[in-house]
Formats: C-alpha cells, sequence, structure tokens
C-alpha cells in the first residue's frame, strides 16, 4: 500500500513518520542479519563501493579478454597436471585448446594473445611422469 505525501507537509517529516509507522506495525523486525554488524562497517569508504560490488555479483573480468584467456590457460595447464586421472587432464586440456583455437581464429580485443594449443600427448607424458614420481615415494 503506497501513501501519497499531503500538500504541506515536509517531505522529511513524512518519510520519519513512514518509518515510524512501520517500525510500529513491526514490519522492520526478522529482516535477515536483524542485530547484526554490517559486514563493510570497518572497511574505508569509496564512492564506487556499488560499481565495484556489482562486477563482482556479475563475475565481471577486470582483465582484458586476452589476458583472461592467457590467465585461464595457465590455471587450465596447473590444474591438468594435478588431475587424478589422465582421462581429466585430457579433459581440462582439451578443453582450454578449444578456447585457444576460438580465440586464435577471431583474436579478442586487447593485447596480442601470445598462446598456442597445448600439446595434449606431450602435457599427458608429463603428467605419467609426475605419477611415478609420487608412487615410488
Amino acid at each position: 500500500m503506497t501513501e501519497r505525501k499531503p500538500a504541506g507537509v515536509s517531505v522529511e517529516s513524512w518519510v520519519d513518520r513512514q518509518i515510524r509507522e512501520a517500525a510500529e506495525r513491526g514490519e522492520f523486525e526478522n529482516l535477515p542479519g536483524w542485530g547484526k554488524p554490517l559486514a563493510s562497517l570497518d572497511t574505508p569508504y569509496d564512492e564506487m563501493w556499488w560499481v565495484k560490488d556489482k562486477l563482482h555479483r556479475e563475475g565481471f573480468a577486470v582483465l582484458p579478454p586476452a589476458l583472461a584467456l592467457r590467465k585461464e590457460a595457465e590455471d587450465a595447464l596447473v590444474a591438468a597436471r594435478a588431475a587424478r586421472t589422465e582421462r581429466a587432464a585430457r579433459e581440462v586440456l582439451t578443453a582450454v585448446n578449444e578456447k585457444i583455437r576460438a580465440a586464435l581464429r577471431m583474436p579478442p580485443p586487447g593485447p596480442p594473445l601470445g598462446l598456442t594449443e597445448y600439446d595434449v600427448e606431450a602435457e599427458l607424458v608429463v603428467w605419467r611422469e609426475g605419477r611415478d614420481g609420487r608412487e615410488g615415494a
């Protein structure tokens, strides 16, 4: 129910009255986080806090697409070498290779890509050697 502000009443007093009446009706009770301090209460004030929060919630990448793909490729190599099975390592490398191939066909905006596809078989040899070392230890 929306109440219209009566003519001749200042905005502040009308808003204050709406808040007071809602509190009297108990509309502020049982809100999530009721009685808990705000999480960001002790952080320094940042004028762009809401922009940063929105970008974080939306999963926006700060890196240009080419650099983001480079980072993803590095992370994929680490993940492939740490994979528990050869099949999992192969899947990680194959997936990132598909993204690299697509980026090589249509380079993303920003700095040069500077990537080539991973040699999956050569990386699997490295993966197997790493496994042999662990089994013998």
